[in-house]
């Protein structure tokens, strides 16, 4: 069995955005969403470039890399910390575009594709909790903000 549990996995298909963060060449921290953020197997994510040369070009110089995956109804969600490399061509990158193709991307948009090796994994997920709200709860009040934001009515969660 790999490092990626049922659950995570299951995150991670159900959301698909994925807040990928990276390091810049000066140091700082480079947070970037992906849409396209996928489980590739057992152990490793997968995400296209589309639009992010920063992105690459980070993890070109460095391929330290952490995704993370949140429901933002239950607020729960995972932090995987790995290493990215870069797929640019060949039998793996071939296999990853038919794999979006499948799954409905538009795939003449991507450039390359991004393949997260996950070496931990820990679980992410809000103070509301602690406060011993249950994942009903939780929700709830997350729907009610989100449909008071179509409704063109912010309400405090």
């Amino acid at each position: 069995m790999g490092i990626l549990t049922p659950d995570m996995k299951r995150v991670v298909e159900e959301q698909r955005l994925g807040f990928v963060a990276t390091v810049c060449a000066d140091g700082t921290p480079n947070l970037s969403p992906k849409g396209t953020t996928a489980i590739w197997d057992d152990d490793h994510l997968v995400f296209a470039n589309i639009r992010s040369p920063g992105t690459l070009a980070n993890i070109r110089q460095n391929p330290s890399i952490e995704v993370n995956v949140v429901d933002p109804f239950l607020r729960r969600g995972y932090r995987f910390k790995g290493v990215a490399s870069i797929l640019e061509s060949g039998a793996l990158y071939d296999e990853a575009i038919a794999f979006y193709k499948n799954r409905g991307s538009r795939v003449s948009t991507i450039r390359e594709v991004v393949l997260v090796r996950v070496e931990r994994a820990q679980p992410i997920d809000s103070p509301a909790y602690d406060l011993g709200f249950t994942e009903d709860e939780v929700r709830a009040r997350w729907e009610r903000h989100y449909r008071s934001l179509l409704a063109g009515k912010a309400s405090t969660p």
